[in-house]
């Protein structure tokens, strides 16, 4: 289908990548208007097949039924080449591998000269002139040279991708503007990716490696840190083909969604290969979208991998630093949720003694607490060469009850105690709702909670999900619901307002796919109610605590909202800040 000219650049690439093209070569003029050259050195055609090729439904690539049910090729249909004949000055040149001298064919305006002999090294040439020459209505819809190289500047790219192996070059009015090697190699490749991704996207992403049954999964996730206003650094290649697929989009929005912060796009380069047998890639009119026989477990699939990844979000050690195992509690180690304050059990209180000279803050009043915290920082400096290496840090003040500071080996770590404080609660929820339920409690009388009755019903309908997680929920009126049991973690909480916040969610999220219902959302407000509250005055060995919590737990870099829960200062900033060298 020959929209404009980046639709010809894709269509001859495709046929190059077909005809196992180790090099591609790509002349531009005038945005593709003027000319559109692309040499490839494939296998080149003898005379037999060139003349075929330009003929309608005429292919080389399938030959029986099998082929057309498992189509490997990226061309199939025998389209491409008449369709550009029928709109352009179309000229090719070939030489088969071992044949003595090429050949040469002329369309124009749909009408082919004949064949010729001509000089041509073993591969391809394809020139395609004034395009949309004969057909006034179709130029005008052509926009600025500017726009339309830049999106063939864009297919080009996006098909580099998905071909490491292949060298390129495009040069457009005379000007080299892109010069490829070949990546066949981990680090060259990754040179390729540096380079038209942004060098800042592999800095700013984790590496992915993942298999589910027939379904591999490649590539690299960016960094909830690093998501974007625009959706405009997504590539998805499946079966090297370059693919713009809903189911696949989803896949990876579900997986982040734990992570990004609302109204912000992921950034990421993957690679799915699964059986050719299982897509059909002849769905959409130009190959973009993609059509599979088990959608839902290639959904789930990606999912899941997206998501196992996603969850070493964690606090770690700085890169230029070797990463050291921190001296944790047991990783059965709970928080007592019920008591709302944090298990500090597995801290010695003679240790902590020593390395904060007795000191700890209390709520008596301000001074005296930043003169302890003052204290507890002079004695942490003395004790550092004995302290074990930890991402975040010791801690060392609380700054006006909402951040925990501490000191770390690299400089200051600064800690949103909410936001932190829910994440954690939040793994923990989700792994007791994945295990036994959660500790409930029976009400002496039940909760009356007032709701729109097309709430209510949102409600009713996900009562199997509230019973999992520790509630008893029934219908007590055409506007009224009945709370009968409530999570023990939520005794002190505005159960009712919890309720009605979760009504309004749930009659929201009509379309979503089965792994995105009603427990996750559940589960966050849930754990969102039951965090530390700001201007709450916690002891350093609290804080300390959850520190702790937040390394072993997993996403904890981000908040269930996907705001960031904790920052690095190192000593190298701050010394900038002060003007100050070292």
């Amino acid at each position: 289908m020959i929209e404009r000219p980046a639709s010809v650049v894709k269509e001859l690439i495709e046929n190059a990548f077909d005809a196992g093209a180790r090099r591609i070569e790509i002349d531009i003029e005038r945005a593709g208007l003027a000319l559109i050259r692309v040499r490839d050195d494939g296998c080149g055609l003898d005379a037999a097949d060139l003349a075929l090729a330009i003929e309608r439904h005429a292919t080389s690539k399938i030959a029986t039924l099998e082929d057309l049910e498992g189509i490997a090729s990226f061309g199939f249909r025998g389209e491409a080449l008449p369709s550009i004949g029928s709109v352009a000055r179309l000229r090719m040149l070939s030489r088969s591998r071992g044949a003595e001298q090429g050949n040469e064919l002329k369309v124009e305006g749909g009408i082919r000269s004949a064949l010729a002999p001509a000089a041509h090294p073993a591969g391809t040439s394809v020139e395609v002139r004034d395009l949309f020459y004969n057909v006034p209505a179709r130029r005008r819809f052509v926009r600025s040279e500017s726009t339309e190289f830049g999106h063939i500047l864009r297919q080009v790219e996006r098909l580099a991708l998905s071909e490491p192996a292949v060298a390129f070059r495009l040069r457009h009015n005379g000007r080299d503007i892109l010069e490829l090697p070949a990546a066949d190699e981990r680090a060259a490749f990754e040179q390729r990716v540096d380079r038209i991704v942004g060098a800042e996207f592999r800095s700013q992403a984790l590496a992915i490696d993942d298999s589910a049954g027939a379904l591999k999964l490649l590539g690299w996730l960016g960094l909830p840190t690093a998501a974007r206003a625009q959706a405009d650094r997504q590539f998805w290649f499946v079966n090297a083909r370059a693919v713009r697929d809903r189911v696949l989009a989803n896949a990876v929005r579900l997986g982040y969604r734990d992570v990004l912060y609302h109204g912000r796009h992921p950034a990421y380069l993957l690679y799915l290969s699964l059986d050719p047998r299982q897509v059909d890639v002849n769905a959409h009119p130009t190959k973009l979208e993609l059509r599979f026989r088990d959608s839902r477990a290639v959904h789930d699939g990606v999912f899941r991998s997206v998501e196992r990844a996603l969850a070493d979000t964690r606090p770690a050690q700085p890169v230029h630093q070797a990463p050291q195992e921190p001296a944790l509690a047991p990783a059965s180690a709970t928080l007592p949720f019920n008591s709302g304050l944090l298990d500090i059990g597995h801290f010695d209180p003679d240790q902590r003694r020593t390395a904060y000279g007795n000191a700890l803050p209390g709520a008596s009043s301000p001074d005296a607490y930043a003169r302890s915290s003052f204290r507890a920082a002079q004695s942490l400096a003395a004790a550092e060469p004995q302290l074990e290496p930890q991402p975040l840090g010791i801690a060392i003040a609380q700054l006006h009850g909402l951040y925990i500071l501490a000191q770390s080996r690299e400089g200051l770590i600064l800690v949103d105690i909410h936001a932190a404080h829910e994440r954690v609660i939040y793994e923990q929820l989700k792994l007791q709702y994945q295990g036994d339920a959660p500790a409930s409690q029976l009400l002496l009388e039940p909760l009356s909670v007032a709701a729109g009755e097309h709430e209510i019903d949102a409600l009713l309908a996900e009562a199997a999900e509230f019973d999992r997680v520790g509630f008893q929920i029934e219908r007590h009126g055409p506007e009224r619901l009945a709370v009968r049991r409530v999570p023990a973690l939520l005794a002190r909480t505005d159960i009712a307002g919890l309720i009605a916040q979760l009504g309004r969610e749930l009659t929201g999220e009509a379309g979503s796919h089965h792994l995105d219902g009603a427990a996750n959302r559940i589960l966050g407000s849930m754990a969102c109610r039951a965090a530390i509250r700001g201007q709450r005055a916690l002891s350093l060995s609290e804080m300390d605590a959850l520190l702790r919590q937040m390394e072993r737990t997993e996403r904890a870099s981000q908040c269930n909202h996907g705001r960031p829960t904790w920052m690095r200062l190192s000593l190298r900033e701050i010394d900038q800040l002060f003007l100050r060298g070292r």
